[in-house]
């Protein structure tokens, strides 16, 4: 009802304008273009700023404009510092709202006017664009566009944040962004390094929350404006997106996601470790990642080699273990980051899953889960054994298997044909013995790994040992378990006549192993050794050994090993 009275009153006025000017008793107002949204109407007491051209209702001509001076027009409104005409006609109008206020002599200047411009008795006709309205009342204004679920810290006075914004005057035209610069606006609030209004409206901001904050001019750049961007006594209107906020008292926060059920032991300062990483900023976009390049981020542990903060996050995990990581920029890559992959002042944040860990150090550890009650002989160097194996990281990931072939593996003991810490895992078993043996990795592959090893990976190994043939020294082909006979001709010849063929030979060695007095070199065709023991025997190539020609290898040796051999 109060709008269709408006209008009927303003048609009136109207009508008495086009017949007869000087006939208004009021000014009257054409609003010819009204904004949509109009959050806030002119009102007594208010400061405003506005665009006008002003021309004489008689003849239309121009006698003033502010777009011609190329500045907005400021005052405040209702108090008597505009002519009275304005002063009514401008109440009740929005920002971007474009009307027509024409004013009458009496409300004017007069029957004088004024300055020789204006002249007496003159009918003024005002086209007006509203763009700023603001009170000396006013507060900044927040309004919350979007905020995340989870919000565990909030902007404090003294903290430093990064944020991204898009700036414009309360008209909507813009003066600034960070987006178009492509970086974030860096500063520490409630210290003055920025507007007093910015300075207000950023706190109680989360990192992710996006905010409207509306300052009034008399907490943003006043009278004075800045530079070209941004007039005199205007109200700035900013779009926030809180990106990242640290305090320089912070220190490393850790979260523990996963602990395994069972953790003997925990990184120290000195270990070195294989770890998974996914690392974010605050906002939760990503700058890098272990996983995409399918490689654990391989250091030691508090010598330097990664961030201060890495370095002490490090300290105390298990193999297994998941943490989240929160760094704050003094204990990562500070005010300068990394070129363009890490900005300045960020806080990181690490989701790591420790791999393993080892110490230059560390020994084989080996645990037995299995003996049999009997356990009359056990494994050494140069015994050949047969074995069952499966190999994995310590995270359970499965490297190779002896299941994965038709037989299981034989191999001799102490003859580097297998990786040292397996060796050394193998050595003192009983067949049917079951053990556990965690091989780091200067036991193991090392540094460089081996084909589907990862470098510098722990080994797991569970063993089974399935068979075991006692093993004579390297270089020798037949051992004596005791001493020999004495004379040892004498016992070779078995039919005395003073000469020993092949035959004869064979047959004196294999009596020897059947009757537990000697060894033959297991893995080996019996008949191939023999024979070439004979060889060796036989200088003369004649056939047959006789005794100027058989000698013992420790009397040819001159190192003595504590074995007779033939």
């Amino acid at each position: 009802m109060r709008f269709t009275l408006c209008l009927a009153v303003l048609c009136v006025h109207a009508s008495a304008v086009k017949s007869d000017p000087a006939a208004l008793v009021d000014v009257v107002v054409d609003r010819y273009d009204i904004p949509r949204v109009c959050p806030r109407e002119v009102q007594t007491e208010d400061f405003v700023r506005y665009h006008f051209n002003g021309t004489f209702f008689a003849d239309g001509k121009k006698f003033d404009s502010s777009h011609d001076r190329g500045t907005a027009f400021i005052s405040q409104v209702g108090l008597g510092r505009l002519i009275t005409g304005m002063d009514r006609g401008l109440q009740g109008m929005c920002v971007n709202e474009r009307r027509k206020i024409t004013v009458p002599p009496h409300l004017a200047y007069g029957t004088i006017g004024t300055g020789g411009v204006i002249p007496p008795d003159a009918v003024l006709v005002f086209d007006v664009l509203l763009l700023d309205i603001w009170n000396s009342e006013d507060t900044v204004q927040t309004r919350t566009l979007s905020k995340p679920v989870s919000c565990n810290r909030t902007v404090v006075a003294s903290d430093y944040v990064r944020y991204h914004y898009n700036g414009t005057l309360l008209s909507g035209a813009p003066f600034d962004s960070s987006h178009s610069r492509n970086t974030t606006y860096d500063t520490y609030v409630g210290q003055g390094d920025i507007i007093k209004g910015m300075d207000e409206g950023l706190l109680g901001m989360c990192v992710g929350e996006r905010r409207i904050i509306i300052i009034p001019p008399f907490l943003a750049y006043g009278e004075k404006g800045y530079a070209t961007q941004i007039p005199p006594q205007a109200t700035l209107v900013f779009e926030v997106l809180m990106v990242d906020l640290f305090n320089p008292k912070d220190g490393l926060v850790v979260e523990v996601k996963e602990v395994p059920k069972i953790c003997t032991r925990r990184t120290v300062v000195g270990d070195y470790i294989r770890y998974h990483y996914n690392g974010t900023f605050q906002d939760g976009s990503a700058f890098d990642s272990s996983y995409q390049r399918n490689s654990t981020y391989n250091t030691y542990i508090g010598k330097g080699y990664v961030i201060s903060g890495m370095d002490k996050a490090l300290q105390g995990l298990c193999t297994g273990e998941k943490r989240r990581i929160t760094v704050p920029p003094h204990m990562a890559y500070g005010e300068k980051g990394v070129g363009d992959l890490i900005p300045g002042s960020a806080v990181l944040v690490f989701d790591i899953h420790v791999i393993d860990f080892h110490n230059p150090n560390d020994a084989v550890e080996i645990k037995v889960t299995h003996k049999p009650p009997e356990c009359n002989m056990t494994s050494e160097a140069d015994d050949m054994i047969q074995y069952r194996y499966n190999c994995s990281t310590m995270d359970g990931t499965l490297l190779y298997s002896s299941d994965h072939y038709e037989t299981a593996p034989i191999t001799t003991l102490g003859a580097n044909k297998v990786i040292q810490g397996l060796d050394d895992g193998l050595m003192g078993m009983c067949v049917g013995e079951k053990r556990e043996a965690v091989v780091p990795p200067h036991w193991g592959h090392g540094e460089n790994g081996a084909r589907g090893v990862p470098s510098s990976a722990v080994l797991f190994f569970e063993l089974e040992l399935l068979d075991l043939k006692k093993g004579v020294p390297d270089g020798y082909m037949f051992v004596w378990l005791g001493s020999s006979p004495d004379p040892l001709f004498l016992a070779m010849d078995l039919n005395g006549d003073k000469e020993v063929p092949l035959s004869e030979f064979s047959d004196f060695i294999m009596l020897q192993v059947k009757e537990g007095k000697g060894r033959l070199r297991p893995g080996m065709d019996a008949d191939s050794i023999i024979e070439d023991m004979f060889n060796n025997q036989d200088r003369d190539r004649d056939g047959k050994i006789v005794p100027e020609e058989l000698k013992l290898k420790v009397d040819e040796d001159e190192e003595k090993t504590g074995h007779d051999e033939l």
